[in-house]
């Protein structure tokens, strides 16, 4: 356990030196008043909570100090802490009995996606699933090439089609072809659609509707990835994602070279989004469950 809180606390040494180590260091024996709530209003919203998570967890915060008594800053933090933790949900591992588990992921050029896909695939190999990737993203050749290599390396089978081929035409022969072998998870890769061309958004609506013709029920989970150095950006990616497909879930990507890990309280906030897993490294077995105990400890250890 205390290997895995170590892999969390490395991770987030930028989140922490950068922003929240500035939070931490406010907490001290000075005395609360309207002033120590601004200074903290400025501090949260630089550690990329974003406005609204900011008030609305100052607001919770400010209520308890009057109800509690509370008088000095260092009284402030277990406070503080508490109700970030609260902002966040405890994911437990996805269910993957559906027989097979279809899970599709989406998100941006760059933000991590192939990469997570085949540390999903690695994840849950190593738990005995007999894995299948989809490489339904037929716009890049590059994509289809990148998933094929992490495919080998997995040592997992993939169905791949020719480039511009109808990403929804792969997703149903994927998926068929999961259910012909016996897959336990099928992963699907969809093309990395930035989230403001709503053509390319139509068209990710659309392999949606697709996995649900091939398999009533899929995709059972639908996921976006999230490059959190990018800070608030992910939260509008994520915004937009949601109006196409109905996400359940979001996988952080790149949170051990990110200082903008606040990001993550946004995302769940606002968009009531959970954090199903986090890519603490680039090794294959460095995605993690989202465990937001070791997330907020790790942010303001000093």
């Amino acid at each position: 356990m205390e290997n895995i809180f170590k892999k969390w606390r490395d991770s987030l040494e930028k989140t922490r030196e950068v922003t929240f180590g500035k939070i931490a260091n406010f907490f001290g024996a000075t005395e609360i008043d309207d002033s120590s709530f601004d200074e903290l209003e400025e501090l949260l919203i630089q550690a990329d909570l974003g406005p609204e998570t900011t008030i609305k967890l100052l607001d919770r915060c400010s209520d308890l100090v009057d109800e509690r008594g509370l008088t000095r800053t260092d009284q402030l933090e277990g406070l503080v802490k508490a109700e970030l933790a609260a902002l966040l949900e405890q994911p437990e591992e996805p269910a993957l009995n559906h027989g097979p588990t279809v899970i599709m992921v989406t998100g941006v050029n760059g933000s991590g996606k192939t990469t997570s896909i085949a540390k999903l695939a690695a994840r849950y190999k190593a738990m005995g699933k007999k894995v299948l990737l989809v490489a339904a993203d037929t716009y890049r050749a590059a994509a289809m090439d990148q998933l094929e290599v992490w495919a080998k390396r997995v040592d997992v089978p993939i169905i791949t089609a020719a480039q511009d081929s109808d990403p929804g035409a792969v997703t149903y022969d994927g998926i068929k072809a999961g259910l012909a072998r016996g897959s336990d998870v099928i992963l699907i890769d969809t093309a990395g659609r930035l989230h403001t061309r709503y053509n390319l958004m139509e068209e990710i609506k659309k392999v949606h509707r697709v996995a649900g013709k091939a398999l009533p029920g899929a995709p059972h989970y639908s996921w976006i990835v999230l490059d959190t150095t990018t800070g608030q950006n992910a939260l509008r990616q994520a915004e937009a994602f949601a109006k196409a497909v109905h996400l359940n879930g979001a996988i952080l990507a790149k949170l051990d070279t990110s200082a903008k890990g606040g990001m993550v309280f946004a995302v769940r906030d606002q968009l009531q989004l959970p954090i199903i897993y986090a890519g603490l490294g680039e090794k294959l077995d460095d995605l993690q469950l989202f465990d937001r105990k070791s997330f907020v400890d790790s942010i303001f250890d000093r």
